[in-house]
C-alpha cells in the first residue's frame, strides 16, 4: 500500500510544541522537511496512515518508547572518538590535573551528558588510564534516547567511529569483530550510563558533586530559554569550582554569568563560581 505522507504545517507545529515540551529540544521551520523524513519510515512500520495519527499516538498513547523514537528522529547522535581534540587535551593536560590538585585527593567524577553512543565518555576513560593511571575516576554518561544508551553499552563501534583513534589507542583498546571494533571490556565497565532527559529538574537534581561536566554539542538544539534552564542544573551538578565543557562552537555567553570563562590553548572552559 502506498501512502502519500504530508507533513503539514499545522501539525508539524503541534508536534514541534510537544517535542518542546517534553524535552527542551526546539526544531525550527527550516527542519519541517527532516523531521517529515525521518517519521515517515515510523509512521509505515506502525501502520498508521497519516502524521496526525502519530501525533495522536504520542500525545495520548501514553508509550515512552515511542517518544525516545521520536527524539531518536529530531536529533542526530552524530558522534565519534577524539571528536574536537584540542578539548580533549586541554581536559586531561590542564583541567584533570587541575581538579586532582584542587581536591587534594586522587578521585575525579565526570559526566558526559548527551553521551549518545558512548564514544565521549569511553574516550575520557581511556585518557585518564592513559595520563593518570593511578587516578579513581567516577564517569558518567547520560542520554534522553534509550536506543543510544542500549547502543552505548554494547560498545560496539563502526570503523566511521574510531577513525581518528590513535593507532596505539586502537591496538590497546580495541579488537576487531567482523566490520566493527568492539571496546575493550575493562574501558566498557568503566562508565555507568543512565536515561536522563536535560530538562527534567527531578532527574538533575540526582547528579550532584562533578568536577567536570562534558555537554558538547548539545545546546544548540535548545531555545535561550531552554539552554538557561540546562545551564543552570548542570551549574547545581557541578561541586563549587567544577568545569564545564561545551563543543567549541557553542559558547554561555547570551545564556548565563554564573560560570567563569577560561581560555587554555584557545579553548574556552567554564567554570562554576
Amino acid at each position: 500500500m502506498t501512502m502519500n505522507l504530508t507533513l503539514q504545517d499545522a501539525t508539524f507545529k503541534q508536534l514541534r510544541d510537544f517535542v518542546y515540551e517534553k524535552s527542551g529540544i526546539f526544531i525550527p521551520d527550516t527542519k519541517k522537511y527532516l523531521l517529515e523524513n525521518r517519521l515517515v519510515k515510523r509512521i509505515q512500520e506502525k501502520n498508521l496512515s497519516s502524521f496526525e495519527d502519530y501525533l495522536y499516538l504520542i500525545v495520548y498513547g501514553n508509550n515512552s518508547g515511542e517518544l525516545a523514537r521520536l527524539f531518536d528522529a529530531v536529533t542526530t547522535n552524530e558522534t565519534y572518538f577524539f571528536r574536537e581534540p584540542q578539548q580533549l587535551d586541554v581536559f586531561i593536560n590542564d583541567i584533570a590535573p587541575r581538579v586532582l590538585a584542587e581536591k587534594k585527593t586522587n578521585d575525579i567524577n565526570v559526566w558526559s551528558a548527551a553521551s549518545s553512543t558512548g564514544e565521549e565518555p569511553y574516550n575520557i576513560v581511556m585518557l585518564l588510564r592513559e595520563k593518570a593511571p593511578s587516578v579513581r575516576m567516577q564517569v558518567m554518561g547520560s542520554d534522553i534516547s534509550e536506543s543510544v544508551i542500549e547502543s552505548a553499552r554494547k560498545a560496539s563501534y563502526s570503523s566511521y567511529s574510531v577513525r581518528n583513534v590513535p593507532p596505539a589507542y586502537m591496538s590497546k583498546y580495541f579488537k576487531a569483530n567482523g566490520q566493527n571494533f568492539d571496546l575493550d571490556s575493562s574501558v566498557r565497565n568503566a562508565v555507568t550510563f543512565k536515561n536522563m532527559n536535560l530538562i527534567d529538574a527531578a532527574k538533575m537534581k540526582t547528579v550532584r558533586n562533578m568536577d567536570i561536566i562534558f555537554v558538547r554539542n548539545v545546546l544548540i538544539y535548545f531555545d535561550d530559554k531552554a539552554k538557561q534552564k540546562v545551564v543552570s542544573f548542570l551549574y547545581d551538578a557541578l561541586r563549587p569550582g567544577g568545569y564545564l565543557f561545551v563543543g567549541s562552537s557553542e559558547s554561555l555567553h547570551n545564556v548565563t554569568r554564573a560560570f567563569k570563562p577560561i581560555v587554555i590553548n584557545k579553548v574556552v572552559v567554564y567554570q562554576r563560581g
